[in-house]
């Protein structure tokens, strides 16, 4: 039987590209340990669209 962990998978979603209105979304797929960090996430990381680094915030 499988141990379960504090390592969730969570997505991060770009916020300037959510306010531009512009066609697509910005998005990363990673992990956090929820013991560690039970808040919401913010990295920059860098939007394609955008062609910059941007401020990613975790979604439910």
């Amino acid at each position: 039987m499988a141990k379960k962990g504090n390592r969730v998978q969570v997505i991060l979603e770009c916020t300037e590209h959510k306010n531009t209105g512009m066609p697509g979304t910005s998005r990363y797929i990673t992990t956090k340990n929820r013991k560690n960090t039970p808040d919401r996430m913010e990295l920059k990381k860098f939007n394609a669209v955008l062609k910059k680094y941007t401020v990613h915030k975790e979604i439910k």
